[in-house]
């Protein structure tokens, strides 16, 4: 079985082995999807995760571990997922459509001996008493079939709908995930393209919007010097901090690596420059402990550029345009905010080799 206590103090190399000796032993395929459940199990990440995990009795089959992968791993898995939903939807239609079908037969037939039964009245100048009866109890026979067909379509389709209903909250909730960075639980960069394309739709809404940026300095650095566990206990905090700092209508997600971005709305451009301000300092006030211990990492800083909706033409230029601020906070040392309407005009030529420290 995987020891899972203490694994945070080693380095990234030492997890990476530990784990394919693991693997190795128990006979696992070295997949990624298998190399992922066993780095979450390692890591001690998902208690959830370990405890399904150890009831496998240290001999997981690869049909176990996709079971897993499919309960945990929604996010890896969502294509599938949502495929199924939708042919459990498609099902449901057709069946919705198949009742509708016998409803429609069934009251077809019922007009039928409706209209025979009026052609044979219409037809006869005097009906005897014993006919008229059989009449009656024909037709009241008849009515209370069709009655009753009814009653059990719509129940049928009671059922039906509240199943399509069910199968449209899961797809729903399928959405979000794809819409979630799992790693931190914010919103990732497939949301953030969404959302930042929104703000161009209507003049108006540019008027009100602008972009933060920010990056975590010498992530790297962090990375080596504790391992990719810790980092990723990093990237969790900063993500929820900068989360914390925006009590107004603001969008976080997490663009890639150490990057989030910070779509704020409502707010005048020395406001948001304070609240960039105000995240920096609640991560470089934040305590950062590794492991289940007292020891700590950091202090952790952030490096943010703020640029402003109106300065832009599209969304595509207002992201380089916070890039471009970024990258200045980056160049004057790090742990700043930079407005982007702030720097003079052809200062910053961005250099990528800035970023091989990080």
């Amino acid at each position: 079985m995987l020891q899972t206590s203490g694994a945070p103090e080693k380095g990234p190399t030492d997890i990476a082995g530990m784990i394919a000796g693991s693997m190795r032993r128990m006979g696992v395929t070295g997949l990624p999807r298998n190399y992922e459940i066993f780095y979450e199990v390692f890591t001690g990440s998902n208690r959830d995760l370990v405890r399904d995990f150890e009831a496998l009795n240290g001999r997981p089959t690869q049909d176990a571990l996709d079971k897993l992968a499919v309960k945990y791993f929604t996010q890896n898995n969502r294509h599938a997922i949502v495929e199924d939903a939708q042919e459990q939807i498609a099902t449901r239609a057709q069946e919705i459509l198949s009742l509708l079908g016998r409803e429609r037969s069934s009251l077809e037939k019922f007009g039928v001996i409706l209209d025979q039964t009026s052609n044979g009245l219409n037809a006869r100048s005097a009906i005897p008493h014993d006919l008229m009866r059989k009449i009656v109890g024909i037709m009241a026979a008849a009515t209370e079939t069709t009655i009753a067909q009814g009653r059990q379509i719509t129940q049928a389709m009671e059922e039906k709908s509240s199943e399509l209903e069910e199968m449209r909250s899961q797809l729903q909730r399928y959405k979000r995930l794809a819409d979630t960075d799992p790693l931190t639980r914010i919103w990732n960069r497939r949301a953030f393209d969404k959302r930042m394309a929104g703000i161009f739709d209507e003049q108006r809404s540019i008027m009100f919007h602008a972009l933060i940026l920010a990056d975590i300095d010498g992530f790297k650095a962090i990375n080596d010097q504790y391992g990719h566990p810790v980092g990723d206990k990093i990237l969790q905090g900063v993500a929820q901090i900068l989360k914390t700092q925006c009590v107004n209508d603001c969008f976080v997600a997490r663009t890639g690596g150490e990057e989030f971005a910070i779509i704020v709305e409502g707010l005048s451009e020395d406001a948001t420059v304070k609240l960039a301000d105000t995240m920096r300092l609640a991560v470089e006030k934040a305590e950062f402990i590794i492991g289940s211990g007292t020891r700590k990492c950091g202090p952790i800083r952030i490096s943010l550029g703020v640029c402003m909706a109106s300065d832009a033409a599209n969304a595509d230029e207002l992201y380089a345009k916070t890039d471009q601020a970024l990258y200045a906070s980056k160049v004057d040392g790090r742990n700043r905010v930079t407005l982007f309407s702030s720097i003079p005009k052809g200062k910053f030529m961005k250099s990528w080799l800035l970023y091989r420290n990080d």
